[in-house]
């Protein structure tokens, strides 16, 4: 593990303009995650509008996040040449782009030409945000400000959760998606104009040659402690995503009998939970550093937890349960965080872009692959297109599977990691 020294005196602290760029590295977060989830809660229209079965609607997000996960690498390769600033302006024009498509789109290839451009932003922006935070705080404040960074950016899903849907209920789909692009081409113009790259009397390291860069990722892969990084993510982030993206909200309207109101009010829980366990959770991975994994297989049982517990109940299950269902499924937001802190602390600093990435990928495969299986499995146990709660009951018992695999990664990798650091003299 990579022993991080401490600057004294005022560096011990962030300096004002690291706070103000943090800010606005934060809102273009939070507008990304509205354009993430914002075909989530617009799923049970898109039925309508495309005439689409489950399987195909899973796909239109399947789709969106294997652009995402595909691309994480190749945009830690950009974040290096070309800096945060022109990164996360660019990802805001592109994801602006899809959700302007997405607004006028009457077919199913249109609209999924759509999704894929927002996945492909997406992917530009969360790791250059990263960064920022990475140049511009103390090592000691960094696991908190990231934790910060990624609970926050969940206030995105409360935009799509409150009022995107009621432009969707309201003017209807072509308004509410036109608002959402607008969002997407202002933040890309804040960003230009507020956003810096280095700071003062910091030079950006020189643009790695293509050698370099393939040294770097088989460095980074062949540490055991980024791979526990990304078994880390695959495992906690997964049903949070899965619930938050896709079929959180069809689960609560048509598995459990919920008005959309009272979905969203659910929706609204999940992010403040999010943005309330983050820091804790940072504080702890700051504190405790040789007890991570054990919080991450924490997090981990207690999703399992809440899922057994609500999908035994028979539906509709008491509004007690599902706010600890939302609550509980929610802590895997903060928990993938931890998959980060990985990367960061077993990789020195000219590879981490490039560890950043691969972790990130973790938590986005898994995703993808439980929302297409969950839509096989509605298509597969619901009758025509309408999702009953039995299908949902069983649909999101695939989750089992991804767990299993989830927790055996993190096991092997973190015996892994231990044998190393222990070689090297840090155990």
């Amino acid at each position: 593990m990579i022993t991080e020294r401490e600057p004294d005196g005022a560096a011990r602290r962030a300096p004002r303009i690291a706070w103000a760029l943090w800010g606005v590295g934060v809102l273009a977060y939070v507008v990304a995650v509205l354009h993430r989830t914002s075909f989530g809660v617009a799923g049970l229209d898109a039925v309508e509008r495309f005439d689409a079965s489950a399987g195909i609607l899973a796909t239109f997000t399947v789709l969106q996040l294997l652009v995402y996960a595909g691309l994480q690498v190749p945009v830690g390769l950009l974040l290096d040449r070309l800096g945060p600033r022109r990164m996360v302006a660019g990802g805001a024009l592109v994801m602006a782009a899809g959700q302007g498509l997405l607004a006028v789109a009457g077919n199913v290839p249109t609209a999924v030409v759509a999704r894929v451009l927002v996945g492909a932003g997406d992917a530009m922006t969360f790791i250059s945000v990263l960064s920022i935070v990475s140049l511009w705080f103390p090592a000691r404040q960094i696991p908190v400000v990231t934790q910060l960074t990624g609970m926050l950016g969940q206030l995105g899903q409360v935009l799509s959760a409150v009022p995107l849907v009621a432009l969707l209920h309201g003017p209807g789909w072509t308004p509410a998606f036109g608002a959402a692009a607008g969002l997407g081409v202002l933040v890309a113009v804040l960003s230009v104009a507020v956003l810096r790259d280095a700071p003062p009397g910091v030079e950006r390291s020189a643009a790695p040659s293509l050698r370099e860069v393939g040294r770097n990722l088989a460095d980074a892969w062949r540490h055991p402690g980024t791979r526990l990084g990304l078994w880390s993510h695959f495992v906690t982030q997964f049903s949070s995503n899965t619930f938050a993206l896709m079929w959180g909200y069809p689960y609560l309207v048509s598995g459990q009998g919920m008005d959309p109101a009272g979905a969203s009010t659910l929706l609204t829980v999940f992010v403040l939970t999010n943005v309330v366990s983050g820091p804790f959770v940072g504080r702890l991975v700051a504190r405790y550093p040789l007890r991570r994994s054990w919080l991450v297989l924490g997090i981990v049982g207690v999703n399992v937890a809440v899922w057994a517990a609500a999908l035994a109940w028979p539906p509709p299950a008491p509004t007690w349960l599902l706010t600890v269902l939302v609550v509980g499924v929610a802590l895997g937001g903060p928990g993938a965080m931890i998959g980060f802190d990985f990367a960061r602390t077993f990789n020195p600093p000219g590879r981490q872009g490039t560890a950043t990435g691969i972790v990130n990928v973790g938590g986005f495969a898994a995703s993808l692959l439980t929302i297409l299986m969950i839509g096989f499995v509605l298509d597969a146990a619901s009758p025509g297109r309408e999702f009953t709660p039995g299908a949902f009951r069983v649909a999101w018992t695939v989750q089992a599977l991804v767990w299993a695999v989830g927790v055996a990664g993190v096991l092997r990798t973190r015996t892994l990691a231990r044998r190393r650091m222990r070689a090297e003299g840090l155990l």
